[in-house]
């Protein structure tokens, strides 16, 4: 799976956090989420911190799980 890419994030001046995905907002975080967003950006992966976050990520199974009986409408 390739790592995501693309994500960034800016800081307000009223502890609000916005995280853009290709220059488009995918998230804005306010108050506690904000600040442990920006607590887990600082001890890890950013960009795969971003992505868990907004949720904008590929598990790698979507072609599999599409296949599956159950999925197949």
């Amino acid at each position: 799976m390739p790592k995501p890419h693309g994500f960034s994030y800016e800081r307000l001046g009223d502890r609000t956090v916005v995280i853009t995905h290709r220059g488009r907002t995918a998230s804005t975080l306010r108050g506690g989420r904000a600040e442990k967003f920006l607590a887990e950006v600082g001890s890890g992966d950013a960009q795969l911190v971003m992505a868990r976050w907004t949720g904008a990520y590929k598990f790698g199974n979507e072609r599999t799980a599409k296949n599956h009986p159950r999925n197949r409408g």
